[in-house]
């Protein structure tokens, strides 16, 4: 009674503490899941870049194949160099920002961005170079795994109109694509890398409200960097069509051979496919690129359709601009993954057909063997009924020979006892009882069989 008053004593003692702390605005932390603060962080660890006023941006996206690491000790190299705190071990994603300057680093599945950004700038734009205000021997470090660089210059105010002049002089592309974004704005691109290595982009803002500059400008970057990263499947694409085409060629050869040849050569039709069926299922490694590429083709169409485009009279949106020089390489991808189930399916089916072939023939064979071994086993049991009888006769006669042989010995010693005729007299006793004898063994030996049989 008093252990269990003591228990009661503890709960409610305990309630109490809990009530009073949600009564002060206190709640405990032992409500929480361990992962709770971590998940709520997670959406608020990436904030959209800053800029005010006059600015330029310049953006990389990293792509390895070979070192994974190399995100990592890029991002720790250039804080390094720029005097940032260094990042965690763990970390994916990192902010740093010194008086107008500002990086920011993601960490993806299969690369990594940085993007600098120096506001309350004075110079006109794409004036000076890109990467005057990035370490040269960070620039270095990124040789053979820069996959994207972006240089965004954003201008304001009395700056629009001259800048909106010169788009022609500061895009060098054969067509410049425009539009006016998220209902405060104008972008100029012509998506394509210039002399220094750089895709250039103009951003005017007119009305943007705060922060809407950078949602802008990282959309965009976006868009570029998952358009890269899309396309990054069309070289796998070429080499998997060159393998499909000539795996078509064979699998229509070996299936018109399957209508003209003996049975005899199935074996050597089935290893011809099964090799086939062998070169397709290597294919099958490149299908994580090909499910990537969708999904990147996807993440394109949802930024632009996030910037709200409005068309500028003279000059195609991003939308149609991507519509016609991005879709047809994504459709083309899609075509030849798809080309490549469809002759994957074409030898699943030879195999299955060709199996059917073999097992029909298989099939076949066997009934004439159990054919043939039905009348070897007839002929088989003729042979032993013929060797009972003569087993019956031979004992027999052995049988009868022992009788004559006593009845002769009898009638040695005077007995009245005429031997011929008793032999005579015996033989078919004889018989009767052997056949009895023999067929009663017989009956035992089968019974014993059935019984193992049913045994097992």
């Amino acid at each position: 009674m008093a252990a269990r008053f003591r228990v009661l004593f503890a709960a409610t003692t305990e309630a109490a503490a809990l009530i009073h702390d949600c009564t002060h605005g206190r709640i405990p932390a032992t409500l929480d899941h361990p992962l709770r603060k971590s998940l709520d962080d997670e959406i608020h660890s990436r904030p959209f870049l800053k800029i005010c006023g006059r600015g330029t941006a310049v953006h990389f996206a990293v792509y390895s194949t070979e070192d994974f690491a190399i995100h990592v000790s890029l991002l720790r190299l250039l804080c390094a160099q720029l005097g940032f705190p260094a990042p965690s071990d763990d970390a994916n994603h990192y902010y740093g920002r010194h008086a107008s300057f500002q990086i920011r680093w993601e960490l993806h599945s299969e690369f990594s961005t940085f993007t600098f950004v120096e506001s309350e700038i004075e110079d006109a734009p794409f004036s000076r170079d890109a990467d005057t205000f990035i370490p040269k021997e960070w620039l270095m470090a990124l040789r053979g795994t820069r996959l994207v660089a972006m240089h965004a210059e954003l201008v304001s105010g009395t700056d629009v109109e001259p800048a909106r002049k010169a788009v022609r002089r500061y895009l060098s592309g054969s067509v410049v694509a425009a539009s006016q974004v998220m209902g405060g704005g104008e972008v100029y691109c012509d998506w394509r890398a210039g002399d220094d290595g750089y895709t250039r982009v103009l951003v005017c803002d007119i009305d943007f409200r705060e922060a809407q500059t950078g949602r802008l400008l990282q959309r965009i970057f976006e868009i570029e960097t998952y358009r890269m990263m899309a396309l990054l499947t069309l070289p796998v694409a070429r080499n998997v069509t060159k393998i499909v085409e000539e795996l078509t060629r064979q699998v229509a050869a070996v299936v018109a051979r399957m209508d003209h040849i003996e049975s005899g050569q199935d074996a050597e039709l089935l290893l011809s496919l099964t090799h086939l069926a062998a070169r397709s299922e290597s294919l099958g490694e490149g299908a994580a690129r090909f499910s990537a590429c969708k999904a990147y083709d996807s993440l394109v169409s949802a930024r632009i359709r996030e910037l709200r485009e409005q068309r500028i009279p003279g000059a195609p949106t991003f939308g149609e601009f991507m519509d016609r020089r991005l879709q047809p390489a994504m459709k083309s991808c899609q075509a030849v993954w798809e080309r490549q189930a469809q002759v994957a399916l074409r030898i699943a089916r030879a195999v299955d057909l060709l199996r059917t072939r073999v097992t029909l023939e298989q099939e076949r064979q066997t009934t004439g063997l159990l054919a043939r071994m039905d009348a070897t086993s007839q002929t088989q049991l003729r042979l032993q009924h013929a060797v009972e009888g003569l087993s019956v006769a031979a004992i027999s006669y052995y049988v009868l020979s022992l009788i004559t042989a006593v009845l002769r010995s009898l009638h040695a010693i005077s007995l009245p006892v005429n031997p011929e005729l008793v032999e005579g007299a015996l033989v078919i006793p004889v018989i009767f009882a052997l056949l009895m004898v023999m067929r009663a063994v017989k009956s035992r030996a089968d019974k014993r069989a059935m019984r193992n049989h049913a045994g097992k």
